[in-house]
């Protein structure tokens, strides 16, 4: 790759690298086991892994574990899960903060006795108050000037659970009066007794983020430190943090923008309430933008790579469009999918001149694009199921599919023209009859008629019902995501279930088998509601697309 073509974050490292600061390229990916991920964090994955490829390094994922309160092993399963679907491979490099506690404690030691940390008898709104504000200067903690002595017997008694949680803390000494907000003598820990998943009652002290995090990457021997750009203000007490505790190759901290998509809840927290008050399926409803429910609704791997990379990595913050990630998704499915038939709103068609009780087979190709997916035979006979909007009774200009005298093509079958149609009592047509032309027969080389309109079918007499799935964004963001009483603003229209007719063949289809239902979309079967031949099918992506290339 040309100097050109690579971006701000290669070219810190080849420099890095240039001037011999680091002899090897180390990249992580930490996650804190609050909550599932979603597709934002999936740009992170991708490219911390994407850098340790290129530069030969090494990957790890380690879960930042420091806050008990919020955080599950469910949480933690769920995220390892989503990092090996996505391919980024940790090796034997699994870490986690809490097994650095220990050493973190020992670090914590050695600021109190530099001088550089002391224990505060502010509770959490003093120290607030204390902080001042971006325009005026902080106060100094009345207990700033503790001896050494006494910090480390009250920071000690601290850790032997002496105190109640937000009785004390240990703060940095660093500046109450510097302009950078987080530099105003930071909390380094505090009391919380609370049950940790990996260590359990062991400790009732628990390191602050800002504390524990660039810790975890020194002594890890990661190289740069690549997170988002709300990090970027933290990076002064990051450096402060590795270079008081005195390491030799303290880590290079490097901030790119945030992935976020238009019209789609990425945030835990509303998501978090999104699966607690019931309205969606949990974690991985397929109307959600984590990517457990990104793979439950069938997007694979490849199509989330395509999508990062063409959104690109930059210090300025912006929105991709969602119909960006529907392009990427088409694209990485059009050449492995076969193109079967489905009818998802059904009305009976009858072509009266076909001889009753007669069928016969059809064939038809699984994907035109890829002739390596070969072909199928089909069932053609006197009574199908056709889409109800390929029939209009009075159809307007430039509508091309079925209405009475109007011919079109059956896919993969025959030419028919509509002769007529049925009402139920009230109103609604129930049958369209027609007849068919048996000189028009596909594949026969008939080159007489020429039709503008060509509709899908099933055979009636073996179709096989389906449930199938259509979503739509489960909030429109750009209207907020609560209403003016605090609920959400929620779609109505974002789930639509359906019993289609399809092909019998897809009766048999497994969990995360994909097609695409010609005219109707990109389908994946379920892992979760479907059943051994009884397939529930969610809508991946339709095959429309509102997403243009843009310009060389």
């Amino acid at each position: 790759m040309s100097k050109e073509n690579k971006n701000f974050i290669e070219q810190f490292i080849d420099k890095d690298l240039e001037d011999g600061v680091y002899d090897r390229v180390q990249t992580r990916f930490p996650p804190e086991p609050n909550g599932y991920l979603h597709i934002g964090h999936a740009k992170s994955i991708l490219l911390n892994y994407g850098i340790a490829q290129e530069y030969g390094g090494k990957f790890a994922l380690r879960f930042d574990d420091t806050n008990p309160e919020k955080e599950k092993i469910e949480f933690v399963e769920s995220i390892i899960e989503d990092v090996k679907w996505l391919g980024a491979d940790y090796e034997d490099r699994l870490f986690f903060a809490s097994d650095y506690f220990d050493e973190m404690y020992e670090i914590a030691i050695k600021l109190i006795k530099k001088g550089k940390a002391y224990v505060s008898d502010l509770t959490a709104d003093e120290i607030r108050e204390y902080r001042g504000t971006l325009t005026e200067p902080g106060k100094n903690d009345p207990n700033r000037d503790r001896s050494i002595e006494e910090n480390l017997e009250l920071f000690t008694a601290m850790k032997e659970g002496k105190f109640q949680d937000g009785e004390k803390t240990l703060r940095a000494k660093i500046d109450m009066a510097s302009p950078n907000i987080n530099m105003r003598d930071p909390i380094l820990y505090r009391v919380a007794h609370l049950t940790h998943h990996n260590t359990g009652d062991k400790w009732c002290i628990y390191p602050m983020y800002d504390y524990a995090h660039p810790l975890e990457d020194a002594i890890e021997g990661t190289t740069h430190s690549i997170c988002t750009l709300e990090f970027e203000d933290h990076r002064p007490l990051y450096d402060w943090v590795v270079r008081e505790a005195e390491f030799k190759m303290p880590p290079r901290q490097i901030e790119f923008s945030k992935l976020y998509l238009t019209n789609v809840v990425t945030g835990k927290r509303y998501i978090k309430r999104l699966v607690e008050e019931g309205i969606v399926d949990g974690w991985d409803d397929p109307r959600l933008v984590s990517i457990s429910g990104l793979r439950r609704r069938g997007v694979t791997p490849s199509a989330i790579k395509s999508f990062v990379e063409m959104a690109g990595i930059s210090k300025s913050q912006g929105s991709a469009d969602y119909a960006m990630l529907e392009y990427c998704i088409r694209e990485d499915l059009k050449p492995s999918c076969k193109r079967m038939l489905a009818v998802l709103d059904p009305i009976k068609l009858v072509i009266d001149n076909y001889p009753e009780g007669q069928t016969e087979e059809l064939p038809a190709p699984n994907n035109l694009e890829n002739p390596e997916l070969g072909e199928r035979t089909i069932t053609f006979g006197r009574e199908l199921w056709i889409e109800r909007e390929d029939f209009m009774e009075e159809a307007p200009k430039k509508y091309y599919r079925l209405y009475p005298g109007n011919e079109v093509r059956l896919m993969y079958a025959y030419f028919v023209t509509c002769t007529g149609f049925e009402k139920d009592e009230n109103g609604n047509i129930t049958v369209v009859h027609a007849t068919y032309d048996p000189e028009t027969k596909s594949g026969s080389g008939f080159e007489g008629r020429k039709v503008k309109g060509t509709i899908h079918w099933v055979h009636a007499a073996d179709a096989k019902t389906a449930k199938v799935r259509l979503y739509e964004n489960l909030i429109d963001e750009e209207k907020g995501v609560y209403n003016e009483d605090g609920s959400l603003n929620l779609n109505p229209q974002s789930l639509i279930e359906k019993e289609a007719f399809v092909e019998p063949a897809l009766m048999e289809a497994k969990p995360f088998d994909r097609f695409q239902f010609v005219r109707n979309g990109f389908f994946c079967v379920d892992f979760k509601d479907s059943k051994e031949g009884a397939p529930v099918f969610n809508r991946i992506v339709s095959l429309k697309s509102s997403f243009k290339l843009p310009k060389d």
